[in-house]
């Protein structure tokens, strides 16, 4: 499985997909999956809409090979979720049926989060595909996500939760003095058709609990395995190097190394000679010609040049991962033809070497 993460707008979605569009082409079977609302992923592999169940993607995938693309349905996966851990049908639609459930299995923070991880977690245990490549949001969302499976945990274990079970458990009358105050309290602020249903709704919740705590345990366990490798895609600008080494830095206090981080368009490098760009005579002189091109390509040249440093800066922050360039290329990336273009810049080094194939045996006499 495989991660892409990293600021806004630097090209996450593109990189995801062209990721899973790789393997594909090198006969595995690729799934990408998209947290992200917008229609980007769906418009460049060529779908007219994406849901919550993996498409069939057409390419020119060999034997063996396929790709298949969606997109997040928060409140579907909660669904499933539930049906998974109901005790029978009756306990599931009575949670489903539910007016509190449906408020907050789409508004409860970090709910989103939770059920991307869930997913990618359900696409893993199926073993239908040989690589899960999830577009998570941008970065600080993508450290909730990373978070996601916890907070959950956190959210059963929260007092709140407890007394609120604990009159669906021990019956209204037999709960303390307190859980009763406590509740016509509330009611009284929020009336008490909500409470109602709120209670309602975690008593019919009630033996759920323990499902929630183990599938958590194991989707947590299954984005620290080394089953699972972050990218980081950045690109080489301050704001953006900024939030980049911030993510960086979340990840290494959660214990989890970044695989590779890829710098997305890059400013090619012209290599004009400094005395044909000192000073500003060429455009002076020629000011609609060669000599206007020539200050042009100089001035690219020092916004290359500034790249670099960004690029050392986020190498810097992590020399373990895999360094990745991408330029910038002629046109956008709309189309499979645009995908696989930039998979071959993702999966070959700048001196033409393929990154996904090992490294050739050395002949014995060469040693």
């Amino acid at each position: 499985m495989i991660v892409c993460a990293g600021p806004g707008g630097v090209g996450k979605t593109t990189t995801a997909a062209a990721i899973a569009v790789h393997a594909a082409v090198c006969g595995r079977r690729a799934c990408v999956v998209t947290i992200d609302p917008a229609r980007r992923l769906a418009d460049a592999l060529g779908l007219a809409t994406l849901d919550n169940d993996p498409r069939p993607v057409d390419g020119p995938w060999p034997a063996g090979g396929g790709l298949w693309a969606l997109m997040l349905d928060t409140k579907s996966t909660f669904d499933d979720l539930v049906r998974r851990y109901a005790s029978g049908p009756a306990q599931a639609e009575a949670i489903l049926a539910n007016r509190f459930y449906r408020n907050i299995s789409g508004a409860l923070s970090g709910t989103q989060e939770y059920m991307a991880v869930e997913k990618l977690f359900e696409l893993h245990e199926t073993d239908r595909f040989d690589l899960v490549v999830v577009d998570t949001p941008p970065t600080r969302q993508a450290l909730d996500f990373l978070d996601a499976p916890r907070r959950l945990v956190r959210f059963l274990d929260n007092r709140i939760f407890r007394l609120l079970m604990m009159p669906t458990r021990a019956g209204l009358r037999a709960a303390g003095l307190a859980t009763q105050l406590f509740l016509r309290t509330v009611s009284r602020v929020v009336g008490g058709e909500v409470v109602r249903e709120a209670l309602a709704f975690f008593s019919a919740f009630e033996g759920l609990e323990e499902g929630f705590r183990d599938r958590t345990d194991r989707v947590e366990a299954l984005l620290r395995s080394p089953a699972t490798g972050f990218v980081l895609v950045a690109s080489p600008r301050a704001g953006a190097t900024g939030e980049a080494v911030y993510f960086l830095e979340r990840l290494e206090e959660a214990g989890v190394e970044v695989a590779a981080v890829v710098e997305n368009r890059v400013l090619p490098h012209f290599g004009v000679p400094e005395e044909l760009t000192s000073g500003k005579d060429a455009a002076t002189r020629d000011p609609g010609g060669f000599g206007a091109l020539i200050a042009n390509a100089a001035d690219l040249g020092r916004l290359a040049s500034s790249e670099e440093h960004h690029i050392a800066v986020l190498a810097g922050r992590a020399p373990g991962a895999d360094l990745v360039r991408v330029p910038y290329l002629d046109d956008e990336v709309h189309d499979m033809e645009g995908l696989l273009d930039v998979g071959r810049h993702l999966f070959t080094d700048r001196a033409g070497r393929r990154r996904d194939q090992p490294e050739p045996t050395p002949d014995p006499g060469e040693r």
